[in-house]
Formats: structure tokens, sequence, C-alpha cells
């Protein structure tokens, strides 16, 4: 009896795909329960496909797809469709996928196989249902998206293996998992669900050459099924002995592909017998593709992450040795870039003098060129410095450094080259770099300080509170290369801490740099970092500067810009230390201390007596009586500008605020050059001058003036009111001129 009449005996037909010509090839059985005439019949592709289910069709795809994958038969429960949609009967197909290499070279695959009917079990019967259903397909894809999602949100090889080891399948959840990973020719256990500690030891460091399943996935590209223990000791009868003290029942080992390269494999392990259908094999596949593509991410991001985090430690310097009687905190925070260093940068330089310098900057920019230049530039700010330079000749010599490294390449002619020499010209284009160079005298406290472009820096004094300090500054860093940096010098007090920060910490958030200080100066002034040991109150204050801007609580005080703008994040803290350290409360001093502010302006300098203005304001900004810090804000303007208008020289102001909140007493001191007394005047109504010791006979509680040896000095005194006098005659101002 031949084949053919065997096969339709038992209700089987043949039919051949060939996938190259898009035909469909069927006898007569396999036509007949196509619903065809039962006779042979060559088919075009989309004949054949239009006979069955289109769910089916897709699914068939996939199945192929993967037998082809594996070497393996595709099987495949197809439902057969008549010309009006319904339903005519429910065939299995069982097929080889034979490679075709066509006459142009390509290689291409014919399908050989069967088709048999199979019965649907009637409603109400005991029939066993086959897991090739609807639900299970929805509850597969289900899965799967579920899957995919997990997967592709994890960030790190431990929380990839946390994932696949959640992963629960629908029908056949493995119990046991392990990822294999390559270390030259040997395996290596990346990591392990299911199984005790110390477990994997057997398989670890295994040669690619042994007769273990993973080895062989891992050499051949190919998965490995493995049903029952028989069918394990049947085809690894050496390593047997390694797996049977699991006491598993089926084991899937796949491989982790990605890109056509063999990265490992994953081993999927079952307490109970599992068949490995196409189906089941078509959702380990998939989960196994994902879970290469998520360990290729993890690891990608990995090694980037430990790229800048080295980086960055290579380019951000240590505090160094402590420094007697002072303390130093320092954050970076990258955060305007992918790359995790930006042109941000910190730096504390030991001097020849003994003295140290704090140097802090900013380079144009979030990318790798930024980062370059930053490096660069703070090596060549260290090398200048330790050279002994004065800080306004450490930031000229940086602006000569920077401007010449900026310089842009010329561009070739060639226009083959215009892509490259783009590139060359954007990595060659100007740059510019802020700075704020500051060296310090750990004995005396006294600071002097150069400034490139670069926000003030801020002084929180002993009793908490905060002012910025106005110094005189310069161009930045390569814009011009021979600019002159003047130099700003004041004193440090005990207990005072002095903090240096780029734009980042004030405008992150959407601030611009009024709504950033404020926000910034609430901090500084209501952190309670206690005293601590060691400097840890310093290393508290630090933290809760940078938790301000770039933590939970910043998305609840964005600025008045319309964009949530982000900037890299660089800022040093500088306490000198006493007995009662000013980086607590106000509340925690017993004795309150003075609060003190020096300022110098020159002749050349008219626009700094704004600066003043916003000094006193500050120095006052708890002050009871408002109209107090009004009035001391129009005699301290008025007395400048007259040294200014009246004089040759500059004027050096000193402004001091002692005692208790309620009762404190303010005494401003204005000292200059010249030996004239100030007159009293009697302006008449449209005279622009002439009233200024009519202003300090009407609003100062005390005023005088004190001859120096060169000069004068002239000077108010206010006391703080607990509550306004209203109307109340306010008592006869005493003078001392």
């Amino acid at each position: 009896m031949r084949t053919e009449d065997v096969l339709a005996a038992i209700a089987t037909g043949l039919w051949r795909w060939d996938n190259a010509s898009g035909t469909v090839t069927l006898d007569g059985e396999a036509a007949r329960l196509l619903g065809l005439p039962a006779e042979p019949a060559v088919l075009p592709e989309a004949a054949a496909r239009a006979r069955f289910h289109p769910v089916d069709w897709n699914e068939i795809n996939g199945i192929v797809n993967l037998a082809v994958a594996e070497g393996t038969l595709a099987e495949a429960r197809l439902r057969v469709m008549d010309e009006d949609g319904r339903v005519l009967r429910t065939v299995r197909s069982r097929s080889r996928p034979l490679e075709n290499r066509t006459a142009e070279g390509r290689v291409d695959y014919e399908l050989v196989g069967t088709i048999q009917e199979i019965a649907e079990p009637q409603p109400g019967t005991t029939a066993a249902h086959t897991p090739i259903t609807g639900d299970w397909r929805r509850s597969r894809e289900a899965f799967l998206l579920d899957a995919g999602r997990a997967l592709a949100e994890a960030r790190s090889t431990a929380e990839v293996l946390r994932v696949a080891a959640s992963l629960s399948m629908p029908g056949f959840s493995p119990d046991g998992l392990a990822v294999f990973g390559l270390e030259g020719e040997r395996l290596s256990v990346i990591g392990h669900h299911g199984h005790s500690p110390g477990d994997e030891g057997p398989f670890s460091h295994m040669a690619l050459d042994t007769d273990y399943p993973a080895a062989e996935v891992v050499r051949t590209g190919r998965a490995i099924y493995l049903p029952t223990p028989e069918e394990y000791k049947r085809r690894f009868p050496v390593t047997w002995p390694l797996a049977r003290g699991f006491g598993r029942a089926s084991w899937a080992f796949l491989p982790l592909i990605v890109a056509g390269r063999t990265i490992g494999a994953w081993m999927a392990a079952f307490r109970h017998p599992v068949t490995f259908s196409p189906d089941e094999r078509s959702v380990l596949t998939t989960v196994a593709r994902m879970l290469a593509q998520a360990l290729q991410r993890a690891g990608v991001a990995e090694s980037e992450r430990q790229l800048t985090t080295g980086l960055q430690r290579s380019m951000m310097p240590q505090l160094g040795p402590e420094i007697p009687g002072m303390t130093i905190a320092a954050r970076y925070v990258p955060t305007g870039g992918g790359l995790q260093v930006g042109g941000d940068w910190y730096d504390v330089i030991p001097l020849p003098s003994g003295r140290f310098a704090l140097v802090i900057g900013d380079v144009q920019g979030h990318d790798v060129r930024a980062a370059g230049l930053m490096g660069q530039l703070r090596i060549a700010v260290r090398a200048y410095a330790s050279e002994g330079h004065r800080p306004d000749a450490v930031l000229s010599r940086a602006s000569r450094f920077l401007a010449g490294l900026c310089s842009a390449p010329p561009v070739p002619d060639d226009e083959s080259c215009d892509a490259d020499a783009d590139a060359d010209a954007d990595f060659g284009s100007p740059r510019f770099a802020t700075c704020l160079y500051v060296e310090c005298d750990p004995g005396t406290g006294t600071l002097e300080i150069a400034r490139a472009g670069h926000p003030d820096p801020v002084v929180r004094m002993a009793d908490g509170t905060v002012l910025m300090r106005p110094t005189a500054g310069g161009l930045p860093l390569g814009i011009v290369p021979d600019t002159d940096y003047p130099t700003t010098r004041f004193a440090l007090e005990p207990g005072e801490t002095l903090m240096l920060c780029t734009d980042g910490l004030i405008e992150t958030g959407g601030h611009d740099l009024d709504t950033g200080w404020a926000r910034l100066r609430a901090v500084l002034e209501a952190g309670d970092t206690g005293s601590g040991e060691g400097g840890n109150h310093l290393e508290r204050l630090a933290d809760l500067l940078v938790q301000a801007v770039h933590g939970p609580s910043s998305h609840h005080t964005t600025g008045p810009l319309a964009d949530r703008r982000e900037d890299d994040i660089a800022v040093v803290l500088l306490c000198r230390e006493s007995a009662e350290c000013g980086c607590g409360t106000a509340g925690a001093h017993p004795v309150r201390p003075v609060r003190r502010t020096l300022l110098t302006v020159a002749q050349a300098e008219p626009a700094r007596i704004a600066g003043v203005r916003r000094q006193i304001r500050e120095l006052l900004h708890d002050w009871a009586d408002t109209e107090q810090v009004d009035s001391a804000v129009l005699m301290v303007s008025e007395m400048v500008t007259n040294v200014l208008v009246h004089t040759d020289g500059d004027a050096l102001l000193v402004a001091e605020a002692a005692g208790e909140p309620g009762a404190r007493r303010l005494r401003v001191e204005v000292a200059d050059s010249s030996d004239e007394l100030p007159h009293k005047r009697h302006p008449g109504e449209m005279a622009s001058s002439g009233r200024g010791v009519l202003l300090m006979e009407m609003l100062a509680d005390a005023w005088g003036v004190d001859p120096r040896g060169e000069g004068k000095s002239i000077w108010f005194e206010l006391n703080e009111q607990a509550k306004p006098d209203g109307d109340e005659d306010r008592e006869t101002p005493r003078s001392s001129a």
C-alpha cells in the first residue's frame, strides 16, 4: 500500500509550502480538509491563507520562524474557514522547514508536512481542552507585554535578574532560573533564582566545550529543551549528576542573542513536567530575546556609569588634609545632560604661602567638550595658583589659556570633508567659563576674591543671617585673552560660613537669579544643622542645599520660568570654626554674635551704590520696623554718594548690628580720605543736594563725625523698635559732630 493511501485512510493530507515561489502544494486529502475539491492542487499563498482563520495564520508565522531558528518541527492548530467566514473544521499541521538556496544564492525555506483533522470537544462533555485556546493566547500576549515593559525599565543587571525571577508565565512558570554569561572561553553565572547560595559553584567558570546544555547553547546558538530527566541524562550524561540533585522535572536552555551575537544562555527549570509545545517554546524564546536585550542595555548603562563615575572622581578633587580652624564641604551633582560629568568644577589648592585657595567654575555647555575643557582648565588654574600668583593674575592667565584652547581650526577646502569639517569647527568653536577664585588665610580669616563672570559669594553669619557679598569682577574666562580681574578683600569672622556655587544651584527648577537666591537664602537661614563634630554640621548643610533644588521637594518650588531648566550643580562651603559654630539656627546661641558687613566703593564704580543698599537691606532683613530699614538705606546711600561726589577717594563702609531681636542697635560708619567735615546746609525746594546732615538729624538716633589721621569717619546709629511708634514724636537725635 502506498504512503498516500495510508495517510488518506487516517484522514491525513500532505502539503508543501514553498516560501521562495509563494505557492502551496496540496494532495487530494489536504485539499478536502481545506474545503476544496478532493484532488491535488497548487495554490498561491494568498489563496491558501484565505482558507484559514486570520488569527491562526498569524500564529503559524511565528511558529514557523521559531522552528527555523531551533531546527525543530513546526506544530500549529488551525481553523479552516468557508467563503462565508464560518469555521468548517479544525486541523493540526506538523511540518519541518527545509533550507532551500535560490539560484541567486539567497537562503529561503520550504515547509513539508501533514494536515490532520482534530475533533473539538462538545459542550457539556468532559473531554480535555487543548491548552492552545483564545484565552491562553490573550493571557500570553498580556504576559509578554508586561514582561517587556518591566525588562525595558530595568536599569541594572541586578534589576533585570529580579524582573526575570518574578515573571509568571501563563500555565508553566519556572521555579528555577539561571543566567549564564561569557568570560573569554568560559561560562559564568551572572545570577540565579530558586537555588541556595553556593549552588552555582560547579557551573561557574565552566569551559565552553563541556558537555553541559548551557555550554552547547552558547556554542551553537540553538535552544535545548529537555522535557524529562531521562532526556537530560541521555543527551548530557556527563553533567547529569550535577543537575540531578536539584529535583527538577523539565529544563529549557535558550540562547541570549543580541545583534546576531550570543552573549550567554538562560535556563528555566520546572519541578513539574513540561512538554514544551510550540506555543510554550514561543513564549520562552520571546522572553529570552527580551532578556538578552535588557541585559545588554543594563551592561552598557553600567559601563557608562563606571566610566563617568571614574571620570568624575578623577576630575573632582579630594578636599585634602584638614585646615586648622577651617571646615570645608563640597558637592557636585551632574543634572544637565546624559553624561554624569559636565562643565562645573571646584578645587581646593594648597598655596606656597601657607594659605589655600578655593576655586569654583562653570564651562559653557553640557557636552563632552565642556567636560574636557573643564578638566584642562582646572589643571591650568591649579598650576598657576601653585606657582604663587595672586588671584587676579591666576584668572588673567587662565583666560589666556582658555582662549588659546578654543581657537577654531582651519576648515579644509575639500567638499567631501564638509561633514567632518563642520564637526571639527564645532568642536573648536569658542567657549567661555565663569570662575570664582578665593585665596584664604586660615589664621586671620582674610579672603581675597577675584571673580570672572561668576555668581557672587554668599556669607552665612554666626547668627544665621545670610548675605550675598558683592565683589568686583571681570569678563568670563576665554572671551578676551588679556582681561584684568580686580580683587575684593574681606574677613570671614569666627562662626561664619562662606558659600560658593555655580548658577545651577540657583537657577535649577525654572528659577531666575532673584527667585533662586530667595529659595537658597531660606534654606541657609532655616536649616537646623546643629554644631556637630568633625564637620558633620557643614556636610548636612551641603545636603540640605542640594536636596532643596534637586530633591523631591524641589518640584514644589518651581520658579516663574515656563520650563523647568536643569543644570549641573557645584557648591563649596567654608566655615571658620568657633566655640559656637554658626551653622545652626539663630536660637542655638546664648550670646547673639554681631552682624557685620564691610564694603568698599571706588570712585570709578558708582554703580556699586545699589549693591550697598541691597547689603543694608539684607543685613536688616528681620528688623522689626521696616520704616527704620528704609531710613538706614537712605542715609547710607546719601553718605556713600557724598564721598564719591565731594572727595577724590574711595568710600569704606562698615555696618554692624548687635543685640537681641527687638532691642538691637545698628551702627554704620563710612570712612574716606578727605579731612573736610560735613556742613549743615539749608537747601531750597528745588535743590538737588545739601540734605545729608538734615537727614541724619531727622532719622538717626545718634550720628557724628570722627576725624582720623588721614580723613574722617561719618557714622550713625539706629535703635531697633519692637513696634512702630506710629505718630508719636521721636527722640531728638544726638550728634557728636
